[in-house]
C-alpha cells in the first residue's frame, strides 16, 4: 500500500516530488524517501515517519537533480525504520516499489551467493541487487526483462540508473501505475491523484508492461519487450478541494460533507422532473440477470451487505455477498446469468481487483461501484457506477460509505423497475424519499454534541459491542470497524439476535453497548435483545429514530434520535452518529484521526 512517484525534467524536481508524496501519503506513512541523480551520482534522503519529517531532513541534507523518484511506505517486509525506507539503492541503481515480492527469500539467497550484501529487511532490496547483477552482462532493456521475469508477486516500480542520466523505468504487475505527460518533463505515479497537479494527460500501464520515461519521450513495452502504443487520457480539469478548510481533520470535514455528496449523487442519477433513474447504456437486459454477487473489502464489504437487504427486498434476484480476499481463492462456480458487482472507494483495492480479474477471465458480467473513475477496477469493469463523492482523504472511510450505499440503492431501484418487481406508486415514493435524504442527513449531524458528551465512556474500555437487526446489522459492523480503526478499541458488530448464542458471555458491568434500533419491522425484537444486555449490566447507547413510542427500556444509559424516513433509508441516518462516535473517541485519546496507525487508504497489496 505504498505510493511511488518519479519525475524526469529539464528543471529541479525535488519540490514537485515532495508535493506528489504529500498526495500519496494516504497510501502509507510509516516512512518516506527521495533519490535523485545528479552529476553522475545517485543521492538519497529518507527517514522513518511522514513526509513532513522528510522535508525537514531535506533542509539539512540538500538534494538536487532533474530526475528523481520518491516513496511513502506502508510496511510489509521489515519494520518501519529509516534503513527499511525506500528508495533502496546501490551505486548503480535506485528503486521504489509498491507491492510484495513473494519469492524475495529465494532471490536473496541466490544474490548472497553472488556476493551481494543486504542492508535492509525489505523484499524490495532484492530488486536493486537483481538489476545490479544483470547489468553486468546485459543492456538496459534486457536487464529489465530478466529482472521482471524473476519476480513473483505484485509490484509497481520506479527505477533510476547512475549511467542513464535522462530516464526512469516504470513497471507494473498487479499494483497500479500511471504515466503523466508535461512540458519538457514527464511523470510516473501510483495514481493520477499524485500527478493531477502537474498534468491532466495520463496513460496507465497494464499488467506485465513497463515503460521508459524521458523528459521529452515515453516508450511502452509489453512483457516480451515489444514496443506498444498507449492511449493518452485527459482527466477532468475540475480541480477538487483537497484542503481541510476550517476543520481540524479531513475526517470531520468529510463527515460534514455527506449531505452535499448525497445531494450531488441523487441529482447525478435521478431526473427529478421525470422521476427516472439516469443509469444509461447498461449493457445487459434484465432477463439476462438472475442473480447478483456483491464483492468488497472492509467498509466496502459492509456496503455490499447493506445492498443485499435492498436487492432481496425490492427484487426477485438471488443475492450473495463475498469478501474479495476469500472469493478470489475459492473454487467458484461461475454463472453467466450472474452480475458481479465490485465495490471499492479507491478502485485499486488489490483483492477486489483480483476478484474482478478472475470474473473477467471467466467472461462474466462485471460492474463496479467506485469513487475514482480513472482507477484500475473502473477501467477493467464492463460497467461503472461512480459514487460522485469527491476526494476522500481520511483513511477511515465515511462519505464514500454513504456514497456506495446510495449508488447501490439507486441501482437496486433501477433493476426493480426494469424487472417489474416494484409497482409505480412504490417506485415514485422511493424516488421522492431520496430527494429528501440530504436534508435528513444534515439533521443527523446535529446529534454531534450528544455524541461528544458520551464518547468518554468509549475511551478507556476493554471492549464494546454494536448490535443491530435487518438493515441495521451492516451498520453495526461499520460502527464497530470505525471505533477499531480510529480509537484502537476492541469492538464487535453482531446481529442482535445472536447475542444469546455466545457473545452475551462477554457482557460485563459497565460495558458500553451500542444498540441500533430504528423503528422498523425489526424494532421490537431488537429492543428485547437490548434488554437482555441491560440485564447483564451493559451501558446501552440506543440509536433510534424519533417517535412518541416508548417501548424501549427505561434503563438505557443514553439515547440518540435521528429523523424519520422510510425503513430502507434509515441506515443512512443512523450511520452518522457512529462516525461521530469514533471520531470524538479518537480525538479524546489524542490519536491521529486522518492517519490511524498501521492503516492506509488504498490497500494495494494482498
Amino acid at each position: 500500500m505504498c505510493g511511488i512517484v518519479g519525475i524526469t525534467s529539464g528543471k529541479q524536481v525535488i519540490s514537485s516530488i515532495i508535493n506528489s508524496l504529500r498526495k500519496l501519503e494516504y497510501r502509507g506513512y510509516d516512512s518516506a524517501g527521495i533519490a535523485t541523480l545528479n552529476n553522475g551520482f545517485i543521492n538519497e534522503v529518507k527517514c522513518e515517519g511522514r513526509v513532513d519529517a522528510l522535508e525537514k531532513n531535506l533542509e539539512k541534507n540538500k538534494l538536487e537533480g532533474n530526475i528523481g523518484i520518491g516513496h511513502v511506505r506502508w510496511a510489509t517486509h521489515g519494520v518501519p525504520s529509516t534503513i527499511n525506507a525506500h528508495p533502496h539503492s546501490s551505486e548503480k541503481v535506485s528503486v521504489v516499489h509498491n507491492g510484495i515480492i513473494e519469492n524475495s527469500t529465494i532471490l536473496k539467497k541466490f544474490l548472497i551467493k553472488k556476493g551481494h550484501k543486504f542492508k535492509s529487511q525489505t523484499d524490495t532490496e532484492v530488486i536493486v541487487h537483481l538489476i545490479t547483477e544483470y547489468l553486468k552482462k546485459n543492456d538496459l532493456k534486457k536487464t529489465i526483462l530478466k529482472m521482471l521475469n524473476k519476480l513473483h508477486g505484485s509490484f509497481s516500480l520506479g527505477i533510476i540508473f547512475k549511467d542513464q542520466p535522462d530516464l526512469i523505468i516504470g513497471a507494473r504487475r498487479g499494483s497500479p501505475l500511471a504515466v503523466g505527460y508535461g512540458p519538457n518533463e514527464n511523470y510516473l505515479g501510483s495514481d493520477s491523484y499524485a500527478l493531477k497537479s502537474m498534468t491532466n494527460k495520463i496513460s496507465y500501464l497494464n499488467d506485465g508492461e513497463f515503460c521508459i520515461i524521458k523528459k521529452d519521450q515515453v516508450e511502452f513495452f509489453d512483457q516480451n519487450g515489444n514496443k506498444i502504443n498507449k492511449k493518452i487520457l485527459k482527466l477532468s480539469s475540475n480541480e477538487q478541494n483537497y484542503d481541510k478548510g476550517d476543520y481540524k481533520h479531513f475526517m470531520a470535514k468529510e463527515i460534514d460533507e455527506q449531505p452535499t455528496t448525497i445531494k450531488n449523487c441523487v441529482n447525478e442519477y435521478i431526473d427529478k422532473i421525470n422521476s427516472s433513474i439516469n443509469i444509461i447504456n447498461f449493457p445487459w437486459k434484465s432477463s439476462e440477470i438472475s442473480s447478483i454477487v456483491l464483492i468488497g473489502c472492509g467498509t466496502a464489504y459492509h456496503s455490499c451487505l447493506m445492498a443485499k437487504y435492498w436487492f432481496e427486498q425490492l427484487t426477485t434476484l438471488n443475492v450473495s455477498v463475498d469478501i474479495a480476499s476469500e472469493f478470489r481463492y475459492r473454487k467458484n462456480r461461475y454463472n453467466n446469468e450472474t452480475l458481479y458487482i465490485f465495490v471499492s472507494q479507491s478502485g485499486e483495492t488489490a483483492d477486489t481487483y483480483g476478484a474482478l480479474d478472475l470474473c473477467n477471465k471467466n467472461k462474466m458480467k462485471t460492474c463496479s461501484v467506485v469513487n475514482v473513475v480513472e482507477s484500475s477496477i473502473a477501467r477493467d469493469s464492463k460497467f461503472v457506477l461512480p459514487i460522485h463523492c469527491g476526494p476522500e482523504i481520511g483513511v477511515a472511510s465515511t462519505k464514500a460509505f454513504l456514497g456506495q450505499m446510495l449508488v447501490l440503492y439507486i441501482f437496486c431501484l433501477k433493476l426493480a423497475k426494469m424487472r417489474n418487481n416494484i409497482n409505480k406508486n412504490q417506485y415514485l415514493q422511493k424516488i421522492k424519499s431520496l430527494f429528501n435524504l440530504p436534508k435528513l442527513t444534515k439533521q443527523s449531524l446535529e446529534t454531534e454534541s450528544k455524541i461528544e458528551s458520551v464518547c468518554s465512556s468509549f475511551v478507556n474500555i476493554k471492549g464494546s459491542m454494536f448490535l443491530g437487526r435487518g438493515y441495521s446489522f451492516p451498520i453495526a459492523l461499520e460502527g464497530a470497524l470505525k471505533l477499531k480503526e480510529l480509537a484502537y478499541v476492541h469492538a464487535e458488530g453482531y446481529p442482535a439476535g445472536e447475542m444469546k448464542h455466545g457473545p452475551l458471555a462477554l457482557i460485563e458491568e459497565g460495558m458500553p453497548v451500542v444498540v441500533l434500533a430504528p423503528r422498523d419491522e425489526y424494532y421490537k425484537k431488537t429492543i428485547s435483545n437490548m434488554q437482555e444486555v441491560i440485564a447483564r449490566g451493559a451501558k446501552v447507547l440506543l440509536i433510534t429514530n424519533k417517535s412518541k413510542d416508548e417501548v424501549y427500556s427505561e434503563n438505557i444509559w443514553e439515547k440518540i434520535e435521528v429523523e424519520n424516513t422510510t425503513d430502507d433509508l434509515l441506515p443512512f441516518l443512523i450511520t452518522i452518529p457512529l462516525q461521530k462516535l469514533a471520531y470524538y473517541s479518537a480525538l479524546k485519546k489524542g490519536y491521529d484521526i486522518d492517519k490511524p496507525r498501521n492503516l492506509a487508504k488504498s490497500v494495494t497489496v494482498e
